[in-house]
This record gives C-alpha cells, structure tokens and sequence, in this order.
C-alpha cells in the first residue's frame, strides 16, 4: 500500500489550518481523503471546490442520488470514503 505524508489537523498552519478548520465545521473531523492532498493546500482547496460544485448544484440529480452514485463507484473501486 502507498503511503503519503499528511498533516495531522494539530499540525496545519496557514492555508491549511483554514482549510481543516472548515472540514471541521463541516463534517465534525478532518476525514483521511482530505489529508491525503495536505501538503499542497491549493490544490486541497481546489478538489473540496469541485467537490462542492457536484454535489451541491441545484440541476440535475438530486442530492441523495449524487450520494447514492459516489456510494456505489466508491463500493465498486473497493474504497471505503
């Protein structure tokens, strides 16, 4: 398995303390997939964007199917986020 160097959310400063702050207030911890891309904050920031952009856009889907969808490609690529 890979291993890729993370902050931990006692360890962010800057950019990326403001960024585990938000993930945070949003989900209640700083979950691994958010992690993972710590030691580049822009693009961190960038992916939670897009993330945001999807999941949230009032056209389209509705939300619970935009969730079911990332709950069955994420099953079907053996990844538990």
């Amino acid at each position: 398995m890979t291993w890729i160097r993370t902050f931990q959310p006692q360890e962010a400063e800057g950019r990326l303390a403001k960024t585990y702050k938000a993930a945070i207030a949003r989900a209640g911890r700083v979950f691994g997939i958010v992690r993972t891309m710590s030691l580049a904050p822009p693009i961190l920031d960038a992916s939670m964007g897009l993330y945001a952009k999807v999941m949230f856009a009032p056209e389209g889907l509705q939300r619970y199917q935009r969730e079911l969808l990332a709950t069955v490609v994420s099953r079907a690529n053996d990844c538990h986020y």
